[in-house]
């Protein structure tokens, strides 16, 4: 599985630019990103080709050094909170195969994060500050009809991924 790491993540983790993906299917894709939440440091996560996101509000210092490790938990929470099964998680989590990280997967995926900011920003209210896991805030953004380049029609991130985990 290829995280595309951003330049702001970049440099706030102190690591040097990773090499370009080589993965050809997106599905096995996330790009990650470094974002201010109510002024604290947090995680956002943007799926290749569903657009699906998941937050981690609040990170630790100790999270970030492990950034493989904060975004596989952070992806099954969300996945499991979002009504997908165990056993589809597993099975999509070793599919993917281990975590490599990357630059960020291009253009159209830069603007799925971009436009997962845009939603994170204006569902605030959905923020809940005492925990890391974001269950309402990821279903509120998740499940905001949008287009997807490369996919036909109106649709949603869960909707979208729903179809990458029956896969």
């Amino acid at each position: 599985m290829e995280l595309g790491v951003t330049f702001p993540l970049q440099r706030f983790l102190k690591i040097r630019p990773p090499a370009r993906g080589t993965q050809p299917d997106r599905r096995l894709c996330w790009d990650l990103h470094v974002i201010d939440l109510r002024g604290q440091k947090s995680l956002l996560a943007v799926h290749c080709y569903s657009r699906y996101a998941f937050v981690r509000y609040d990170v630790s210092p100790l999270q970030w050094a492990n950034l493989p490790g904060l975004f596989r938990e952070g992806l099954w929470e969300s996945l499991t909170a979002a009504g997908f099964g165990p056993d589809q998680v597993k099975e999509y989590l070793r599919q993917a195969g281990d975590v490599e990280l990357k630059r960020t997967h291009g253009r159209r995926e830069v603007a799925f994060l971009n436009l997962a900011w845009e939603d994170v920003l204006s569902l605030d209210l959905c923020l809940d500050t005492s925990s890391q896991v974001q269950p309402l805030l990821d279903h509120a953004v998740n499940t905001r009809p949008s287009r997807c380049a490369g996919l036909e029609g109106l649709g949603t991130g869960l909707a979208r991924m729903a179809v990458v985990l029956k896969k």
